[in-house]
C-alpha cells in the first residue's frame, strides 16, 4: 500500500461491472486488453508493515463520485488501464479493471506480475498490539504490482477485454 500518493482521490462507483470467470490458464493478451478481478486489499490481515484494514475502512470512499487510476507500481504517471468496479465483500477490496498498456498486459496474462495494492490516505486508525487498524480511508489508487504489501493482495482472474 502506498499511503499518501500523489494520485488524484477518487472513486468509482460503477456497480454494473460485468463479472469474470473463475480462475484457470491466463489468456494470451496478443494486441488486446486484457481484464482482470482480485483483491486490492485483503481485511483482517497484518500486511508487511504492520497495518490490518478492518472491513467497512472504504465504506465512505465508495460511495463518493469519481474515477480511481489504474497505475502501475503506484507511479502517478504509470495510468495503464481504467478501474471498472470496486466494492467491498467479506474478504476485502474487489477490483475489476481493464490492462490497455501493451506491455503491462504481457506481463499480467503472462502471469509475472499478479500483485495488487492501492494508495489511500487515513481517515481513521486505532492502535492495537503494536498494529495500525485502519478503520477508514480515502482511497487515492489502485495499482499492478510486482510484490504487494499484503501479500495475499492478488488478480485471481484474467481474460482477454473485448
Amino acid at each position: 500500500m502506498a499511503e499518501g500518493s500523489p494520485a488524484k482521490a477518487g472513486v468509482q462507483g460503477d456497480a454494473k461491472a460485468a463479472p469474470i470467470g473463475a480462475p484457470g490458464p491466463r489468456p494470451s493478451p496478443g494486441n488486446g486488453a486484457l481484464r482482470f478481478a482480485g483483491y486490492a486489499a485483503v481485511f483482517d490481515r497484518p500486511d508487511r508493515g504492520g497495518d490490518i484494514i478492518r472491513k467497512g475502512a472504504f465504506a465512505k470512499a465508495l460511495k463518493s463520485a469519481g474515477e480511481v487510476p489504474l497505475l502501475w507500481q503506484h507511479k502517478a504517471g504509470a495510468v495503464i488501464g481504467r478501474v471498472e468496479h470496486l466494492s467491498e465483500d467479506k474478504r476485502g477490496l474487489r477490483v475489476i479493471a481493464s490492462v490497455g498498456d501493451a506491455r503491462t498486459a504481457r506481463l499480467l496474462g503472462g502471469g509475472k506480475v499478479d500483485g495488487l495494492s492501492f494508495g489511500y490516505r487515513v481517515r481513521e486508525a486505532e492502535s492495537a498490539a503494536g498494529l495500525r487498524e485502519l478503520v477508514e480511508l480515502d482511497l487515492v489508487e489502485v495499482s499492478l504490482v510486482a510484490n504487494p504489501m499484503q501479500p495475499k493482495a492478488r488478480v485471481h482472474a484474467v481474460e482477454v477485454a473485448g
